[in-house]
């Protein structure tokens, strides 16, 4: 059954809302952030402390409770009951939109899944706003978050994400960067890609280069701050097209005979080489004998 969701008033209880929290300048909350948390029953945070910090520039009063990895499942099964008493719950990240990148996405999934309402506030995002001055394409991307620290782990998510054409997105905390740059480049090669830190703060830094032009200018100095890790998507012919070359010169007859050869049967050659041609096996078959009756 569909799970629908509507419009409705901010007066109704049992709600959560998903606050965005700036990523570095304070100045980026939105108005109806601010409006949220102060109207709120109670707010839960990545980190209390780092909560507390905003809410006390912006003078907000209010209980915030913890929410993290470490505590998700005790700490959910509690916001989840106050839901279940119609108390208005803010749930927020230390930075940028929560459930990204941060167990928020199951707190959401549990909140859907028992019929509570989730409204998102929107904000700030680290990865979309180093994307927008990264300098690479922005029509397509793909956000991957944070790598696998085991190398088996990584290395499997890097194959996987090999022939992606769209640009992709990181987040890498400085003592694991240069790590994960060198087994970027070693698993796709020396592709464009772009480092921002300390994104929205004074000390704004872009730097625009080749994977090993990176990995270069971080070895001569010292990583610091969250990275947002830009690089360029697959510009290479795909593996379709590649798997397709061996044929495209081939009549039909040499195409399905090539597969006899393999050891199918005519029929079944039939259907792989109709199936590579993207025709009907039909279309294969006529084919196939009008060429034999004319040879």
């Amino acid at each position: 059954m569909v799970n629908i969701q509507r419009s409705f008033s901010s007066e109704q209880a049992g709600v959560l809302y998903l606050v965005a929290t700036p990523i570095g300048n304070l100045d980026d909350i939105t108005v109806r952030c601010l409006e949220t948390l102060r109207s709120v029953d109670v707010i839960a945070c990545e980190d209390t402390r780092q909560t507390r910090k905003l809410l006390n520039h912006f003078h907000i009063d209010k209980r915030t409770v913890s929410y993290h990895e470490h505590n998700k499942e005790a700490s959910g099964n509690g916001l989840l009951q106050w839901l279940a008493e119609g108390k208005q719950i803010a749930l927020v990240s230390d930075a940028g939109l929560p459930a990204i990148s941060d167990p928020g996405a199951d707190l959401v999934r549990d909140a859907t899944a028992a019929g509570y309402p989730v409204i998102p506030v929107p904000g700030a995002n680290a990865g979309l706003t180093a994307l927008i001055a990264s300098g690479l394409p922005t029509d397509r991307f793909v956000f991957c978050g944070f790598m696998g620290r085991e190398n088996k782990e990584r290395r499997e998510e890097l194959e996987r994400l090999k022939k992606y054409q769209e640009t992709l997105i990181f987040y890498e905390a400085p003592h694991r960067i240069d790590k994960t740059l060198v087994a970027i480049r070693d698993a796709w090669g020396n592709r464009r890609a772009v480092l921002a830190r300390e994104l929205t703060k004074r000390y704004e830094e872009f730097v625009r280069g080749t994977l090993d032009e990176l990995i270069e200018w971080l070895r001569e100095g010292e990583a610091r701050g969250e990275f947002c890790l830009i690089v360029e998507g697959y510009t290479g012919p795909l593996e379709e097209e590649e798997e397709d070359l061996w044929w495209q010169e081939l009549s039909v007859t040499q195409h399905v005979d090539q597969y006899c050869e393999q050891g199918l049967s005519k029929k079944d050659a039939i259907k792989q080489a109709a199936d590579d041609r993207g025709v009907s096996k039909r279309d294969v078959y006529n084919e196939y004998h009008r060429e034999q009756d004319e040879d």
